[in-house]
């Protein structure tokens, strides 16, 4: 008996580690409620991004901020906002084929920087679309 329990023992913790993705919120059905989602989607700033792509700037952004990242207790303001994915934009291009570029960059427009520029932010990704794995980064 002891035998088996001690691996048993040994193993449970390393279970906390293997956390899936949080799962995104969804409003209370009284707020869903208030909301209508017209017949003939809008055209006026619609943005067609194709599914390829839409993998490719995931998987990118995914390496680039974690979801599961956690801020020090001391970050600053900038540093919180530099954390945050709305606080980027992105571009994507086929670069040859079977790979995307993604280029990751601060949006001076979210976070507050005052007058000097945003210099170790930002990264541009080349993945690989057919395999879906990160082929280089650059800083």
């Amino acid at each position: 008996m002891k035998r088996v329990l001690l691996p048993l023992l040994c193993i449970l913790p390393a279970c906390a580690l293997f956390q899936k993705p949080p799962r995104p919120a969804h409003a209370p059905p009284e707020e869903a409620a208030t909301v209508t989602i017209p017949l003939a989607f809008p055209t006026e700033g619609r943005h067609i991004i194709d599914g390829t792509i839409l993998r490719a700037i995931q998987l990118a952004m995914e390496d680039y901020l974690p979801w599961d990242r956690k801020l020090p207790k001391n970050a600053t303001p900038l540093y919180e906002c530099l954390n945050r994915r709305e606080s980027y934009v992105v571009a994507a291009a086929p670069a040859s084929p079977g790979v995307v570029l993604v280029s990751i960059i601060p949006n001076p427009d979210v976070c507050d920087i005052g007058t000097a520029p945003i210099l170790d932010a930002g990264a541009t990704y080349a993945v690989d679309v057919k395999g879906w794995r990160i082929l280089a980064v650059q800083d």
